[in-house]
């Protein structure tokens, strides 16, 4: 049997998406790792790889993960595609009928979605195309000359040029959202459409089955009286009310119509000549009669410009007090987790989150001493038991070294087949403040003098010459774990991209497009 999925789940899925996010029940996050990209292709950067979809590939998405940050209600959009107004383009216009055997007229489109019926303009105001000129002398409609600038609840043309173009306007999109939610490709649709205040002028200006825009298919042969305007010209169908004028030149041709009344609860309709007193002549016009969406134009946002797109948005800066996402090593992967978990396995819901391990070090040149990003460094725990970090990053003022360890610090490659002979064997041993026998707590920095684990320090603020120094993470006898529970929650998201090195005052905008 055939069968579809109807666009219609993919904007209630969503809608509902969108709708998920601003509960307590459910808790997003973005995240960013990823530090070494050229250690698993050294083209990384020219050619990401495609990330990979399995339980393997998400453990290790979640060893090489740096930071969470929380994704909140106002971080998260329903979006629909970026269509600019350009003068001189010939647009799609609204039709409730378009599909694979009706296709759009200009762009060829088999559904109303993926046609190129609605524009925003220079103002950020967005408004749909109900007529693009379209009679029996341009069928595929003519280009558009005038940019829509009104704001009026009525559809009207946008200038005097006399394109033939009828516009709905529907609404703007607010600065702050085009800031977060604005990107080559989408632009935003505003939250809650069916509630809001803001909203509410266009949402009741609805009619639910009313008839906007007739156009022409045929202009008939000795039609009705020449030069005459034929006035409340009936239009039939399973709605009521709906009339429309009718101007017969002087070739007793049908020359325009107009919608005088646009009635109401119409899914069909035909220009009924007859009723209102128009002669049909030899050659009868015909018209094609197109019916609003669901609701009425302006009715309901979503379903009426298609919007199955989610667009999440975080922004990734610098913090002094809650310093989680590290500078001076790169980032290569960012993505989206679903309801990861704190430490204490309640539902994560702190504002940032970091991922790595972390310790506090001291030595008299721990202020000095110096790290290599990605480098290898080891603690001998006991007698012939290593454990093995690389490093993100070193602060030479706080001596906090923060690091990552995966599989392949345990005699495993990145998919997980097991090395011949690994150079620290098959066990991935935890760094400790209370080495067993034949253990130490020296950690050897990249140049320097050896250091240590600070042992004396717990805590999450450290005080140096009368300055607090927040370290993002807590510290108990010098060691810091994760502050989320590794491998919980589900990763519904993933992007490989060439790296970028962080910069203490820079600030990462990442926008990520969920495609239902």
């Amino acid at each position: 049997m055939s069968a579809i999925i109807t666009d219609q789940i993919r904007i209630l899925n969503a809608k509902n998406f969108v709708a998920g996010v601003s509960t307590d029940a459910k808790s997003y996050y973005s995240f960013v790792g990823l530090p070494n990209p050229t250690d698993i292709q050294s083209d990384w950067d020219t050619s990401p790889p495609a990330p990979k979809d399995n339980f393997t590939e998400e453990s290790d998405y979640w060893d090489s993960m740096i930071a969470l940050k929380k994704i909140n209600a106002d971080d998260v959009r329903q979006v629909v595609p970026k269509r600019i107004w350009v003068s001189g383009t010939t647009y799609d216009m609204y039709r409730q009928n378009i599909s694979r055997s009706n296709p759009a007229k200009v762009s060829g489109a088999t559904n109303l979605y993926s046609s190129n019926y609605f524009v925003v303009n220079e103002d950020y105001r967005v408004y749909e195309c109900l007529q693009n000129g379209t009679d029996p002398d341009n069928p595929n409609g003519r280009p558009s000359l005038d940019q829509p600038l009104f704001t009026d609840l009525e559809p009207r043309n946008a200038g005097s040029s006399g394109d033939g173009y009828i516009w709905k306007y529907l609404y703007t999109i607010k600065p702050a959202d085009i800031i977060k939610f604005e990107s080559t490709d989408f632009i935003p649709v505003p939250v809650e459409w069916d509630t809001s205040i803001a909203n509410a002028p266009i949402r009741n200006n609805a009619v639910d089955g009313s008839i906007k825009i007739v156009t022409i298919t045929n202009r008939g042969i000795g039609v009705g009286t020449a030069n005459r305007t034929y006035t409340g010209v009936p239009i039939q169908g399973d709605g009521d009310g709906a009339e429309c004028t009718i101007i017969v030149d002087a070739d007793q041709q049908v020359e325009s119509v107009t919608i005088s009344n646009q009635g109401s609860g119409y899914t069909y309709g035909n220009v009924d000549l007859i009723a209102g007193g128009v002669p049909t002549g030899t050659t009868r016009p015909t018209f094609d009669v197109i019916i609003s969406p669901q609701g009425g134009h302006g009715s309901d946002i979503y379903k009426e410009l298609g919007a199955m797109n989610v667009m999440m948005y975080s922004r990734i800066e610098n913090d002094n007090e809650n310093p989680d996402f590290i500078t001076g090593n790169q980032i290569a992967r960012v993505g989206i987790v679903e309801d990861p978990l704190s430490t204490g396995e309640a539902l994560l819901t702190v504002d940032k989150a970091s991922v790595l391990n972390a310790l506090r070090l001291t030595g008299t040149g721990y202020s000095t001493a110096t790290f290599t990003a990605d480098s290898y460094f080891e603690q001998l725990i006991g007698t012939g038991v290593t454990a093995v970090g690389r490093v993100v990053n070193y602060d030479p003022v706080t001596g906090v070294l923060k690091f990552w360890q995966d599989r392949t610090l345990a005699g495993f490659n990145t998919v997980g087949t097991a090395q011949t002979s690994p150079t620290w064997g098959f066990n991935l041993n935890q760094f400790t403040s209370t080495p067993s026998g034949g253990g130490n707590l020296t950690i050897v920095p990249t140049t320097g003098s050896n250091l240590a684990i600070a042992t004396v320090f717990s805590g999450v603020s450290t005080t140096i010459n009368s300055r607090t120094y927040h370290l993002g993470q807590e510290f108990s006898q010098g060691i810091s774990g994760p502050e989320v529970k590794k491998y919980s929650g589900n990763i519904i998201y993933v992007d490989n991209r060439p790296a970028i090195v962080r910069s203490e005052n820079q600030k990462e905008d990442i926008k990520v497009i969920l495609q239902f």
